[in-house]
C-alpha cells in the first residue's frame, strides 16, 4: 500500500489511524510492522551517487606533486627513454592507485563511525513504548516526541502538550512552529503552515507529543532534497590544507632548484638532453610523493583507534584540535558522575528519613522511627514523585534497567522501597494533563484526580517551587505554615553532602480551570525534598587529573544545586580547599570583561541555563583558550557549535547535540574525552614522525644530484633508482609509524598551539642533518666505490643503498621525537619491525636479482661494500641519537634553572 499522495494535514486524527490501519492505543503488532517494513524498505534515504572510479583516480594523479611526475614521464618518453619512462609512469600509478584505495577506505570507515550513532527513537508496538533504530519505522508506527528530539520520519500529529518544532531544515523559518494536532487543514496549505504534521529532519524545540508515521525513507518531504541527504566524509582538514600550501611551496622550490641544475649544466656545456635528465632526477628525488597518502592513511587509523576507546569522530578536523585543546569544559551528571541516581533521604512534615541502596536496584527501604507510619507529608512527597513521573522500571534478567529520566528513576525505586508501585499508582490515578519539564521554568506538572479532587503535583528546583508556596503538609497530612528557613537549611545540608535537591509539591485544581505555566507562580503546598546521589565515576577521576598532568583545566557546568556541585567537583579534583561555584544568576549579571575573568578563574558553574554554556565559551575563547564542550541537550547545540571541539552524548544525548558535535561519546564517560585527547595528540605526533622522516631523504636525494651538477661529476644515482627509494620506503617503512603508539609523557606535556607550525626548529634542524648526512654517505661511498675499481652501476648502488639503509635506521630515531627508541618499548610497533624487514628483502632483490638489475640500471655488490654501507648508517643513527640525547639534557637543565 502506498500513503505517499494522500493529503494527510487534510485528514482528523481518527481518520488518519483509519487510513494507516493502526489502533494508536495499542501500535502495530511486530508482524505487522515487518510486512510493513518489507514493502516500504527501511527508513533511510537511498544514498546519492558518489564521484565515478575515473574522477577519484585523475584526483590522485592531478595533485601539483604527482604532476610533475606525470609531465617529466611524459617527456622523457618523448625522448625514447621508454624504459626510464615506463618506471616514472608505473610509480605514478601505484601512487594513485594506493591513494585511491586508501582513501576510499578513509571515506567507507568514516561513513561507518558515523552510521554507528544510531537515531533512537521512542514507539508504541503492541502496547508497549520501546526504543528502537528510526531505520525500522514504518508508516502506521506510533511515534512519541519530546524536547530535542530529531523527527524521524513524516508524522501525522495525534496528540501535543506545548509542542513546537523547528523546521528551517525544510521552511527555511528560524522560529519554532506551534503545532495543534486536533487541526484539519485546508488541502493547499503550504508546508511551512501545516500546524498537525511534522517533517524527517526537523527537530522538536519543547513540548512532548505523538504522531502517527505517514511517510518513511525517499517518500518523505524531505527525501529528495539533496542538501538533506548525508554528504561523503570530508578528508579535508586544516593540517591537510597546510599541507597542501607547504606541497605547493615546496614544488616551487624544486621546480627552481632543477631549472638552475639545467642551466648551471648547460651554460658549462653539458648537453641539454644530460642536464634535462639530471632536472628530472633532482625534481622527482626531492618530492615527497607518499606525502599526501600518508597523511590520510594516518588521519583514518587515528579515527578508528578512537572509536576502539568510545569516542566517534564525526568531522575530521577533530582529530587535530583535540590535541591543542587547554579547556574541557563538562556536564556532571553521565559524564563525570555514574548517570545512576539514588535517593539518599526524604524530608517531609520537618523530618528526615534515610534511604538506603545503590543505583536503580530494589535492595534497601525508607527509614522510618518507631511508632511512624508511612503517611502524611511523606506519602504525599513520594506519590508526587511517582506520578509527576515520565520514567519507567523494568526487570532485565538480574538487573532493573531505567526508560526515562535518571533523576525521575530514582524517585520511582525510592516509591518502591516505601511499598508504593508506580503501575498499579498510574493506573488508580491515571494522567489528566500535564506541562512538561521546561529548563527555563525548572519543573514539571501533572494532573490527576484523586478522591474526587483534580491535584496538581509538581516536582522541580527548590528555588523555583518554593516562592510559590503558600503553606506545607506536616507529619499527618494537614496543612500547615511553611517552614521556609527549616526547609532552606535542609536542603542546604543535604547539598553539602553532595545530593541534588528535588523540591516537591501539589495544589488543587477547579473543575473549570486550566492548566498553564502561571497555575504554577502561586498557592502550592510544599510536600518535601528528595536528596538524591550520583556518585562519579572512578575512572573520570583519574582522567581530570591525567587532563590537569597534560596542561588542561576542567570545569563542570551543572544545572545542579552550587554545593551539590561543589561538593561532587571535590571528589573529582576539579575544584579544591576554598574554591567557590559561580551561579547561573550571577552569570547572567556579568559585562564582558568579568565574564572573562571568572571563565579564567573559576572551575564549577552551577544552576547555569543552557544559552549561558555559550557565553561561557566565547568568553574562554576570547581568553585564547582552546575549548572542548560536552552537551547533551536541544539547548546545548549552539554551545557545541560554538566550542572548537563539541562532544555530544551517544547514550543520553539528543539528536540535535549529536549533529551539532563534532565527537560524540558511545559511553557518556569523560574518561573518554582524556582517552580522545591523548589519542589526538598521538595522531598529530605520528603526522609529525612521518614529515620529519620523510623530508630529509628527498632532500638528501636532490643536494646529491645538485651537488653533482655544481661538482661537474656522474649522476650517482638516476631518476629511477630515485623513485624506487622513495615509493618503497615510503610503503614500507613510513607508514608504519601511522601505527606508533601514543609516547608515555604525552599526557604530561603542556597543550599545543594550534598556530604552532607543523615543523619546529629543533626539527627543522634535524632534517638538514640529516639530509647533509645522506649527501655525505651516498657521494662519498659512491666515489669510494669508483675508486676501489667498481664501474658504475654498482657505485649507483651503493648510493641507492646507503639512501635505503640510513633511512631504515633513521625510522628507529623518528619512534620518538625527543627520546630514544628505547623509551617506546622495542617491539611496542609490529609494523616497524615487519616492514624493515620486507624492505631488506626488496632491497637485496634490487642489488642482484637480474630483472631488477636491468630494470633499475644496478649491479651485484660486494661484502665489503656492504659494510661501508651498514656502518655509514649506524653511524648517521647515532649522531642522530646523540644529537636527541644532547638536546634532551640541555632542555632539562634549563627546566631545572627555571
Amino acid at each position: 500500500m502506498s500513503h505517499t499522495r494522500t493529503h494527510w494535514h487534510t485528514l482528523s486524527p481518527p481518520e488518519t489511524a483509519r487510513r494507516l490501519d493502526v489502533d494508536p492505543a495499542f501500535g502495530l503488532t511486530e508482524s505487522d510492522a515487518a510486512r510493513r517494513l518489507a514493502h516500504h524498505g527501511p527508513n533511510r534515504p537511498s544514498p546519492r551517487p558518489s564521484r565515478g572510479t575515473l574522477m577519484r583516480l585523475l584526483d590522485q594523479v592531478t595533485q601539483p606533486l604527482v604532476a610533475v611526475l606525470v609531465v617529466a614521464g611524459l617527456v622523457t618518453a618523448f625522448l625514447g627513454e621508454w624504459a626510464d619512462a615506463g618506471v616514472i609512469l608505473g610509480v605514478v600509478l601505484v601512487n594513485a592507485l594506493v591513494g585511491f584505495v586508501q582513501e576510499g577506505r578513509a571515506e567507507s570507515a568514516l561513513a561507518a563511525l558515523a552510521r554507528a550513532v544510531a537515531t533512537e527513537v521512542t514507539v508504541l508496538r503492541e502496547g508497549e513504548r520501546r526504543r528502537m533504530d528510526a531505520v525500522g519505522l514504518v508508516p502506521g508506527d506510533v511515534v512519541w516526541l519530546s524536547a530535542g528530539d530529531k523527527v524521524p520520519a513524516d508524522l501525522r500529529l495525534m496528540h501535543g502538550k506545548e509542542l513546537r518544532l523547528v523546521e528551517a531544515a525544510l521552511t527555511g523559518e528560524s522560529l519554532p512552529a506551534d503545532k495543534q494536532p486536533a487541526l484539519v487543514m485546508a488541502p493547499d496549505t503550504p508546508l511551512a503552515d501545516r500546524r498537525n504534521m511534522a517533517y524527517t529532519g526537523t527537530h522538536v524545540a519543547a513540548g512532548q507529543g505523538h504522531g502517527l508515521v505517514i511517510a518513511t525513507g525517499d517518500a518523505t518531504e524531505t527525501g529528495h532534497i539533496a542538501g538533506l541527504i548525508a554528504a561523503a566524509p570530508s578528508l579535508s582538514t586544516p593540517l591537510t590544507r597546510k599541507m597542501g600550501v607547504f606541497a605547493r611551496r615546496l614544488l616551487i622550490v624544486i621546480l627552481a632548484f632543477a631549472a638552475l641544475t639545467f642551466a648551471i649544466g648547460v651554460l658549462r656545456g653539458e648537453s641539454a638532453y644530460d642536464m634535462f635528465m639530471a632536472a628530472v632526477a633532482l625534481a622527482v628525488g626531492a618530492i615527497p610523493e607518499g606525502l599526501p597518502a600518508a597523511i590520510t592513511i594516518t588521519l583514518a587509523i587515528g579515527v578508528a583507534r578512537m572509536a576502539r576507546r568510545r569516542a566517534i569522530i564525526r568531522k575530521l578536523p577533530a582529530v587535530e584540535t583535540l590535541g591543542s585543546t587547554t579547556v574541557i569544559c563538562s556536564d556532571k551528571t553521565g559524564t563525570l558522575t555514574e548517570n545512576a541516581m539514588t535517593v539518599r533521604a526524604l524530608w517531609a512534615g520537618g523530618r528526615r528519613y534515610p534511604v538506603s541502596g545503590q543505583g536503580y536496584g530494589l535492595e534497601g527501604s525508607v527509614s522510618l522511627p518507631e511508632g511512624i507510619s508511612l503517611d502524611g507529608a511523606l506519602r504525599e512527597a513520594l506519590l508526587a514523585g511517582v506520578l509527576c513521573n515520565d520514567a519507567s522500571l523494568r526487570r532485565d534478567g538480574h538487573h532493573w534497567r531505567i526508560t526515562g529520566d535518571p533523576t525521575e528513576a530514582a524517585l520511582l525505586v525510592a516509591a518502591r522501597k516505601a511499598g508504593l508501585d508506580e503501575t498499579t499508582l498510574r493506573a488508580v490515578f491515571p494522567r489528566l494533563d500535564e506541562l512538561p519539564f521546561d529548563a527555563t521554568r525548572q519543573s514539571m506538572a501533572t494532573v490527576h484526580e484523586i478522591e474526587g479532587d483534580r491535584l496538581i503535583y509538581v516536582k522541580g528546583a527548590l528555588e523555583r517551587l518554593l516562592p510559590a508556596c503558600a503553606g506545607m503538609l506536616d507529619g499527618v497530612g494537614r496543612e500547615a505554615a511553611l517552614a521556609r528557613d527549616a526547609i532552606e537549611a535542609e536542603a542546604r545540608d543535604l547539598a553539602r553532602q553532595g545530593m541534588r535537591v528535588l523540591a516537591l509539591a501539589h495544589a488543587r485544581l477547579a473543575a473549570d480551570q486550566a492548566l498553564g505555566p502561571e497555575r504554577l507562580e502561586r498557592g502550592l503546598v510544599f510536600l518535601g525534598l528528595a536528596g538524591m546521589l550520583d556518585p562519579p565515576r572512578t575512572k573520570a577521576i583519574a582522567a581530570v587529573k591525567a587532563c590537569h598532568a597534560a596542561g588542561i583545566r576542567v570545569k563542570m557546568i551543572t544545572g545542579d544545586h552550587p554545593e551539590t556541585a561543589l561538593a561532587i567537583a571535590r571528589q573529582l579534583g576539579i575544584a579544591h580547599g576554598e574554591s567557590s561555584a559561580l551561579a547561573g544568576r550571577e552569570l547572567a549579571a556579568m559585562d564582558g570583561e568579568s565574564l572573562r575573568r571568572a571563565a579564567r578563574d573559576v572551575d564549577v558553574f552551577a544552576r547555569v541555563e543552557p544559552e549561558q554554556k555559550l557565553r561561557l565559551v566565547e568568553a574562554l575563547q576570547a581568553n585564547g583558550e582552546v575549548v572542548a564542550m560536552t552537551g547533551d541537550g536541544v539547548n546545548d547545540a549552539p554551545a557545541l557549535k560554538q566550542a572548537d571541539i563539541g562532544i555530544a552524548m551517544g547514550l543520553a544525548g539528543t539528536e540535535v547535540a549529536k549533529e551539532a558535535a563534532d565527537m560524540v561519546l558511545t559511553d557518556d564517560n569523560f574518561a573518554s574525552i582524556e582517552a580522545a585527547v591523548e589519542e589526538g595528540r598521538g595522531i598529530y605526533d605520528n603526522l609529525v614522525k612521518f614529515i620529519t622522516w620523510t623530508i630529509p631523504t628527498n632532500a638528501g636525494e636532490g643536494l646529491v644530484i645538485l651537488a653533482a651538477i655544481l661538482a661537474g661529476v656522474t649522476l650517482p644515482i638516476t631518476p629511477l633508482q630515485i623513485l624506487w627509494i622513495n615509493m618503497t620506503t615510503a610503503v614500507l617503512l613510513g607508514l608504519t609509524l601511522a601505527f606508533e603508539p601514543a609516547e608515555k609523557g604525552i599526557m604530561r606535556r603542556p597543550p599545543r598551539p594550534p598556530a604552532a607550525p607543523i615543523l619546529d626548529r629543533v626539527l627543522v634542524w634535524r632534517i638538514a642533518l640529516v639530509g647533509v648526512l645522506l649527501l655525505v654517505g651516498a657521494f662519498g661511498l659512491f666515489l669510494l666505490e669508483l675508486e676501489r675499481g667498481g664501474n658504475l652501476a654498482e657505485a649507483r648502488t651503493v648510493a641507492a643503498n646507503v639512501f635505503v639503509m640510513v633511512e631504515l635506521v633513521y625510522l628507529f630515531n623518528c619512534r620518538s621525537l625527543t627520546r630514544s627508541f628505547w623509551s617506546m618499548g622495542l617491539f611496542s610497533n609490529r609494523w616497524v619491525w615487519l616492514g624493515a624487514g620486507l624492505m631488506l628483502a626488496l632491497q637485496l632483490a634490487f642489488t642482484y636479482l637480474p630483472l631488477f638489475n636491468t630494470l633499475f640500471h644496478t649491479a651485484p655488490i660486494d661484502a665489503r661494500a656492504w659494510l661501508g654501507i651498514i656502518a655509514f648508517a649506524l653511524a648517521s643513527g647515532l649522531v642522530v641519537a646523540l644529537e636527541k640525547a644532547l638536546r634532551f639534557r640541555l632542555g632539562a637543565l634549563r627546566s631545572r634553572a627555571r
